[in-house]
């Protein structure tokens, strides 16, 4: 009996004759999006998210020693506001994660880390001074401040890794009814990334494995 092969589809970008090469910890800055309380113990428990911060502080700890460049973005409403209040701590980092000296913080009120923020000129600073051009992005929602962020990367001419299990998030409601639960909201966010606008690597082991291959 033998068994037949389904070819996977190929990306936009393949059928493009290009290829989407993933970020290594020597060619890149790591930039955590949005890991903060809110997403643990908030309105917006996520699944998964215990699992997706240890990953995330893999990462973290891998960065830091190899002196890869870390950013740190959180989110804040206006004070009041049901979610991501700046003077409550659920607006706060998550202890795993929490920034040490020299690890830039910058705050944003949009889903795109980049909207009214100095991401981008952090980065070109980057960039320059080391020849860092590219981002590894971990963080949360997948769906969301991820994605918004990987889409306005490539507008900018910066190329995005997003690391999967490093990443997460919730069940979300289906427009046409019923629910559509959070691992298929994250798997599909991923491949819609992986189409054209951001590399999509497993986990932070394949990146840890990849320090110092070629860019």
């Amino acid at each position: 009996m033998t068994i037949s092969h389904v070819a996977l589809p190929p990306t936009l970008i393949q059928i493009a004759g290009g290829a989407l090469r993933p970020a290594t910890l020597a060619d890149s800055a790591l930039v955590i999006v949005d890991a903060q309380n809110e997403y643990v113990s908030g309105k917006l428990p996520l699944a998964g998210i215990d699992d997706a911060i240890a990953e995330a502080a893999r990462l973290l700890a891998a960065a830091r020693a190899t002196g890869t460049p870390v950013i740190h973005i959180v989110h804040h409403s206006a004070p009041g506001r049901p979610v991501f209040d700046p003077i409550t701590a659920f607006a706060e980092i998550v202890p795993q994660l929490t920034p040490r000296a020299g690890e830039e913080v910058i705050v944003k009120r949009l889903p795109n880390a980049f909207a009214g923020t100095t991401l981008e000129t952090r980065l070109k600073a980057i960039a320059a001074a080391t020849g860092r051009k590219a981002i590894l992005l971990t963080g949360f929602m997948t769906h969301m401040c991820i994605s918004a962020t990987a889409r306005a990367a490539l507008d900018l001419g910066i190329a995005a890794t997003v690391v999967a299990t490093a990443c997460a998030t919730r069940d979300l409601p289906n427009p046409l009814g019923g629910t559509i639960a959070a691992r298929d909201v994250h798997a599909i966010a991923l491949a819609e990334l992986a189409d054209r606008f951001a590399a999509v690597v497993a986990d932070a082991g394949t990146v840890i494995a990849g320090h110092g291959a070629a860019a």
